[in-house]
């Protein structure tokens, strides 16, 4: 049985390079993609991941597969289109080590994912699915998302999302809440970065706003990453912070990508539903993925940022 199938984009990252020539700006090809970058923490802590979504039939597009084959990803769920090139993404990161993206896609091929494209028996058998909104801007993948949530569901499996909201993909910020919101009714277990708090309920309070998204939507967890301040979770019984771990950043890139990697490790090692978990268990699972957040911002790229269990226990072990 697989433990987790990820539906969403998978793309090129551009991430600057630090020993480009005085006076110009180099960049690295670096693999990426939200869902793909969870499902590669996930397959590096033990667990059995797929992936379902299109890459171009290009040399891009190749390089990805391969990428997600040798991370131990299931690629059977991929489809390579000869409808639009594999997606760009380049990387501006700041002096305090944040990022910002430029995308090419207009349309990229990780928007091509047709319904027909969904191997229902994947999902069906997968024990957690998940996905973000970047499948939910534009048609055909929209729908294939869909359809695949609703299989999972059908199916009575465990739904994560993470909405990872680019601005710039969205028609309008009405449509992007809109869709947001839909995708975090249909979740279990919802990530969001404070900016996204702000942007979907009706307060940028982080306790009031959590408060507000379970009471309309019933997750069984949210949770808020604060960069280095930690994470903010809440659930219907309980909530509070737990603290980050202090590192040398030099790319955020991954870093919310290989923390929920690490959330979603510990839910599924969970020997307890995720309503009888206690506080402090809750807590015990937050630090762990804390440290794997913390640990991919020590490194550049997001795909090949993502930590071990052996990094994590490292990590872990030092702060004790």
């Amino acid at each position: 049985m697989l433990d987790v199938v990820a539906c969403g984009e998978l793309l090129i990252d551009f991430t600057p390079v630090t020993h480009a020539e005085k006076g110009k700006i180099a960049f690295e090809q670096n693999p990426g993609g939200a869902p793909a970058n969870v499902l590669t923490a996930l397959s590096g802590f033990g667990k059995k991941t797929s992936f379902i979504g299109a890459v171009g039939n290009d040399a891009f597009g190749r390089f990805l597969k391969q990428t997600l084959m040798g991370a131990g990803i299931g690629t059977e769920g991929l489809v390579l289109t000869d409808d639009a090139p594999t997606t760009l993404a380049f990387v501006h990161i700041d002096q305090r080590s944040d990022r910002s993206f430029y995308f090419y896609r207009n349309p990229g091929a990780d928007t091509m994912l047709c319904e027909k494209d969904i191997n229902e028996e994947l999902v069906a058998q997968a024990r957690l699915f998940h996905f973000g909104s970047l499948s939910l801007t534009h048609e055909p993948a929209r729908s294939a998302t869909r359809k695949a949530v609703e299989i999972a569901k059908e199916n009575q499996r465990q739904v994560s999302f993470d909405p990872n909201y680019r601005a710039s993909l969205w028609e309008n910020a009405d449509e992007a809440r809109r869709m947001i919101l839909s995708g975090i009714q249909q979740a279990d277990i919802v990530k969001l970065s404070e900016e996204e708090v702000a942007f979907v309920a009706p307060t940028n309070d982080v306790q009031e706003a959590t408060e507000w998204i379970i009471k309309q939507y019933g997750n069984q967890i949210i949770l808020v990453t604060l960069g280095a301040k930690g994470c903010f979770y809440r659930t219907p019984n309980h909530y509070g912070i737990v603290e980050g771990f202090k590192v040398d950043a030099v790319d955020t890139t991954g870093a919310g990508d290989a923390f929920f990697g690490g959330m979603l490790y510990q839910i599924l090692e969970a020997k307890e539903e995720m309503t009888a978990l206690s506080a402090q268990d809750l807590e015990q699972m937050i630090r762990f993925a804390n440290a794997a957040g913390a640990i991919a911002t020590t490194r550049t790229g997001a795909i090949p940022a993502m930590p071990t269990l052996e990094d994590v226990e490292w990590l872990i072990n030092r702060g004790k």
